[in-house]
């Protein structure tokens, strides 16, 4: 059972960002100090892109693991209203591959990075970086 009354959740939840988020920022910070420079959610392109590399012709997302259902420990199902969760969950991912989609007809190289591979050790985070770094500089990473 919930402890607020429902409108106090949908006031709650409708505070949840979708910029700048710690992982997002996280990441363009990194990114950035390793000399790479991007727009960050445009919104002239199908999505809004998280980072846009104009140079590399390529597009990175960074989507919560709940919201956008990675599958990890972090995309847990509510208790509660499981029927709508659901249904919320499905359309998300309905969007995201749309969006995807949208963006390789227009020619640009898109990767996805979940926020859980952005949690955890310096190390890893790193790790994480250095593939993203990789696959924007090797064309031949790149897979649409």
């Amino acid at each position: 059972m919930d402890t607020v009354d429902t409108k106090t959740r949908s006031r709650m939840m409708a505070a949840v960002g979708h910029k700048n988020t710690k992982p997002e920022m996280i990441l363009r910070r990194a990114l950035h100090h390793n000399g790479f420079r991007y727009v960050f959610n445009d919104k002239r392109l199908p999505g809004s892109p998280d980072l846009v590399f104009k140079k590399y012709h390529s597009i990175v997302f960074v989507h919560g693991c709940f919201w956008h259902r990675h599958g990890c420990k972090y995309s847990t199902i509510p208790r509660t209203r499981v029927h709508f969760w659901n249904k919320k969950f499905e359309a998300n991912i309905k969007r995201d591959l749309k969006n995807i989609a949208e963006l390789k007809k227009l020619g640009w190289h898109v990767k996805v990075i979940w926020e859980c591979q952005l949690k955890g050790s310096e190390k890893q985070i790193l790790r994480e970086v250095k593939i993203i770094i990789k696959w924007l500089k090797n064309k031949d990473i790149h897979v649409c």
